[in-house]
């Protein structure tokens, strides 16, 4: 859509797999020199992550008049931001939730269009526990799906 997109991670052994799914660059948010090289630069930072973290970090990369939003939901609350960094700049921190069908077609037309495809682990019903105890240690490199055609299957 012609946007400049950059992609956040705390792992530098994932930097080439988001240049793979098209990012034009890649932060590593653990890295202050690379955090400080955006100060001020972010139109809009859609924050994807689902554990509590420090949000400063990410309103300080903003521009005036711009936007961080949330749609991870994390277990317990991020610590509070702080606000003079937000009012001196009219900064937003705002929230979504995934959208109705409607936009859930929307999304998956345009992805359909442009060719853009989850990376997924496919598992079966029976392996849920192992893949409960996989994600608790960080070990899944994106996301499990589970195959439906496993759910009536003997274990």
């Amino acid at each position: 859509m012609g946007a400049h997109t950059v992609a956040f991670t705390t792992s530098e052994s994932k930097r080439k797999a988001a240049v793979a799914f098209g990012a034009d660059e890649v932060v590593v948010s653990r890295d202050a020199g690379e955090m400080a090289a955006h100060v001020e630069s972010f139109d809009l930072i859609l924050n994807t992550v689902a554990v509590s973290h420090d949000l400063d970090a990410f309103t300080r990369l903003l521009k005036r008049d711009s936007a961080l939003v949330l749609v991870g939901v994390p277990a317990h609350a991020h610590p509070s931001p702080s606000v003079f960094n937000l009012v001196s700049k009219r900064k937003t921190i705002a929230g979504s939730m995934i959208g109705g069908i409607a936009e859930t077609q929307e999304m998956l037309d345009f992805c359909a269009e442009k060719g853009i495809v989850a990376d997924i682990e496919l598992i079966r019903i029976q392996q849920i526990e192992q893949a409960y105890e996989r994600m608790l240690k960080s070990d899944v490199k994106y996301r499990f799906v589970i195959y439906n055609a496993s759910l009536g299957a003997a274990p």
